[in-house]
């Protein structure tokens, strides 16, 4: 079913209470789906594009924690950290939010490989939104731009990977000025990827290593339940045993551990995959489903 463009203005009762509160609030929204997120605990979630494992890994478990106990999960929709939280949101069946800096009509979507994604998003009860009338093509202005409106949706911005030079640390710092909760995943001094991360903590934002350090600074009462992962084979036990001590890991090292042979490695993990508990973070990297 085509969902349809509608418009939401500022002085209309429907118009996002939070958004509202912000300095400088869009007069008016573009909006396809649903976007009625007033009585849910909602988090955007950030970061770069060019993310590492180490990223991809700590967006897919902190996102999964805060999708299964009703978190809306809101984000800009572009390559990196963004999908990875747009679509652990979806996999876990929660509501997800995507503010983009083009037109929300399906010629005007950027980066193009995620139209399939917005269709998701909307068929998934969530919404895809701009400020930009539909047509209005990828600007470089936009992004920066819309990124207020992302940290003004939500409780609070968590960024996950961002270089000293980042469209996160611009969301972050709106989310600074809009008094709202900023997180920050640390990482390696060495690495570029930590670098916005680092400098936000030295900042005042919260360091935070797993959703519950989120809750607690929310002040919010809830209960994250970690899935139970029961191996039905030994092959399977081992694997997982592998992986739950190092998090993610290349096929060739899990062959090399295991002792096992590769089509015996290969054929465990494509079940084990089938069966979601775990993930392929690509090249050929797994990760346990947590």
């Amino acid at each position: 079913m085509k969902s349809i463009i509608k418009t939401v203005k500022k002085e209309d009762k429907d118009y996002p209470k939070k958004l509202k509160k912000i300095i400088d609030p869009p007069p008016v929204l573009y909006y396809r789906g649903n976007l009625d997120i007033e009585n849910q605990p909602v988090l955007a979630v950030v970061g770069t594009r060019c993310c590492s494992d180490y990223g991809k890994q700590a967006t897919m478990e902190i996102v999964a924690d805060l999708s299964r106990i009703g978190f809306v999960i809101i984000s800009g929709m572009a390559h990196g950290i963004d999908t990875i939280a747009h679509q652990t949101a979806l996999d876990n069946g929660a509501k997800t939010i995507a503010v983009l800096g083009t037109g929300i009509d399906k010629k005007s979507i950027y980066p193009r490989e995620n139209v399939g994604l917005a269709e998701k998003i909307i068929e998934k009860g969530g919404a895809v939104i701009s400020e930009f009338p539909p047509g209005t093509p990828g600007h470089k202005s936009n992004f920066p731009q819309r990124n207020r409106i992302i940290s003004g949706l939500s409780l609070g911005t968590l960024v996950i990977e961002a270089k000293q030079r980042s469209g996160a640390l611009i969301t972050a710092n709106h989310a600074f000025e809009q008094r709202k909760k900023v997180f920050a995943l640390p990482g390696s001094i060495y690495s570029p990827n930590s670098r916005g991360c680092n400098y936000l903590i030295k900042k005042g934002a919260q360091l935070i290593e797993q959703a519950e350090d989120i809750l607690k600074t929310l002040q919010l009462d809830l209960t994250i339940s970690k899935k139970e992962i029961k191996p039905e084979n030994r092959v399977e036990e081992m694997i997982l045993n592998i992986l739950k001590n190092k998090k993610a890991m290349h096929i060739d090292e899990l062959i090399e551990k295991t002792e096992l042979s590769s089509p015996e490695v290969s054929s465990t993990l494509t079940g084990l995959e089938m069966k979601k508990i775990i993930k392929n973070l690509g090249a050929n990297i797994f990760t346990i489903i947590r």
